[in-house]
């Protein structure tokens, strides 16, 4: 059977490692030091890092020839400038994170879960970077093909943070902190822009609700977007109240509940989700629950405030996706 994408993000993030650090705080703008104290640059070396598992990551000069097992590593490097030999899943993530496209054809490495060793080292890369998603045989197997840089894939006590702090662990190992630096400081006048958008439409602290859902064995699951996950905090940022009180995991912040759960939330609140088109099971809102009693009784649903909002925006992504959900929010809510 054929793993829902955004489903298996949450059951890998419950075997995180315990151990993985926070790597920066929210919205830093400066240019990340190598352990010299020095700024990275293109085309500087040798490089040396501290990846989330504490490891020391010691490169020759910063790496060009990068496979990424996870979305949000390949979208980062995606942003930075640097195209990826190898990607995992490549469809999936030309389905899923259309808002920071490929821009190079990479090699498809397997699955997220389970990348092909044989694949990656075919490709001769100078470095892997690879996620606290993956299990420690799979990380010590990488390990035996390239240098890998672990970063943690989520962080529900800062996960803008997190971000953040991944992409600055990213471009220094690829000799891109000035890019960083900018792509940190638009995200942050994207938010603070967004913010002013929707308090001049009345809408500062408005209850909201994200979410998404999928269908298994004609079962629905929803799964909301608590104030830990990456979604919800770029929500408060942007002067929205969370209307979830769910309580998320550890990591991406995120709960379970199911159509009984969302009679909870209340009259005033706007709801909003992500589905893809390429993946029918994801789309419960508009399939599924679309004749349910208990859906078309909900309050958000009968004053129109469902909104679907643009397929592509990865909801576990980096500043370009989280700039694109900050557009696709604001326009959604003040639309007339």
């Amino acid at each position: 059977m054929r793993h829902h994408p955004v489903r298996r993000t949450l059951l890998t993030a419950t075997a995180a490692t315990a151990a993985a650090l926070v790597l920066a705080a929210c919205g830093t703008t400066e240019p990340a030091k190598d352990s010299d104290g020095s700024a990275a640059t293109k085309g500087a070396g040798p490089v040396t890092l501290t990846d989330a598992s504490g490891a020391k990551v010691k490169l020759d000069a910063p790496a060009t020839r990068v496979v990424g097992t996870e979305w949000n590593v390949v979208e980062s490097l995606v942003s930075l400038g640097v195209d990826p030999v190898g990607v995992a899943d490549v469809k999936g993530y030309k389905s899923w994170d259309s808002a920071v496209p490929l821009k190079n054809s990479p090699k498809d490495i397997g699955t997220r879960g389970e990348p092909s060793m044989d694949a990656i080292a075919a490709l001769r890369p100078d470095l892997i970077v690879a996620t606290t998603d993956l299990s420690a045989a799979a990380l010590k197997q990488l390990r035996e093909v390239a240098p890998v840089l672990e970063v943690r894939s989520a962080n529900a006590a800062d996960p803008i943070g997190q971000m953040t702090g991944n992409l600055d662990l990213i471009a220094r190992a690829t000799g891109t902190a000035d890019k960083a630096a900018a792509l940190e400081k638009a995200f942050d006048a994207k938010l603070a822009a967004g913010r002013k958008a929707l308090a001049d439409a009345k809408l500062a602290g408005a209850r909201y609700a994200f979410a998404d859902g999928y269908v298994n064995a004609n079962q629905v699951s929803i799964r909301p977007y608590t104030s830990g996950s990456l979604i919800g905090a770029v929500n408060e940022r942007l002067g929205l109240k969370n209307a979830w009180t769910l309580k998320g995991d550890k990591d991406y912040g995120l709960a379970t509940t199911d159509i009984e759960g969302l009679t909870k939330l209340g009259g005033d609140v706007r709801f909003a989700y992500i589905a893809s088109d390429d993946d029918k099971t994801s789309t419960p809102f508009t399939g599924a629950l679309a004749k349910d009693a208990v859906w078309t009784s909900l309050p958000f649903v009968k004053k129109g405030e469902v909104h679907r909002l643009p397929d592509g925006i990865w909801m576990f992504g980096g500043p370009g996706s989280m700039s694109a959900y900050a557009d696709a929010v604001v326009a959604a809510l003040t639309k007339k």
